[in-house]
């Protein structure tokens, strides 16, 4: 009988790293973290007692970094599953929603807008059910158009011009 706290390990190890997910996950961070620093680079940072513009970006960045390093750490030195397929599906089927509900907006509505946009962008797990997905992106537009168009009162068309 075996617990579910047991992890395995998949395929052999590169440069003996024991954890592949979180050490890669973990240099990630501290180069997501580099690239924030550099960014405010140009930022004054602490005038004595005094915030500057750059202080708290690069405060972040730098919690992110050590963060970034410790997980990394506990990749090489743990146990740890392997790395999967990256699965393109879910992640192409949200940015394209993303980029067609900002192309159908005008000329449709937010009402169907919405509900186009969000049924492609729940299509993209391998989850969904049709039934559900429908209802799903139905509550969703009801959602938006109560809390951006009346809520709000944002100036959004809500049907199409014909």
């Amino acid at each position: 009988m075996s617990s579910g706290a047991e992890t395995t390990t998949d395929g052999p190890k590169l440069f003996g790293i024991r954890n592949p997910r979180d050490f890669w996950g973990g240099l990630a961070m501290v180069g997501i973290a580099g690239i924030a620093i550099w960014a405010t680079r140009d930022l004054s940072g602490m005038q004595g007692f005094a915030f500057g513009p750059g202080t708290a970006p690069r405060l972040f960045a730098g919690l992110l970094a050590g963060c970034g390093v410790i997980i990394a750490l506990i990749g090489f030195f743990t146990d740890g599953p392997g790395i999967e397929r990256y699965a393109f599906r879910g992640p192409l089927l949200v940015i394209s929603a993303i980029l067609g509900f900002a192309l159908i907006i005008r000329p449709l509505g937010l009402v169907i807008a919405a509900y186009l946009t969000f049924l492609v962008a729940i299509s993209g797990s391998k989850e969904a059910r049709l039934i559900e997905s429908l209802i799903a992106a139905a509550a969703m537009t009801v959602f938006c158009v109560s809390l951006f168009y009346y809520g709000l009162g944002l100036p959004f068309q809500l049907w199409p011009r014909f």
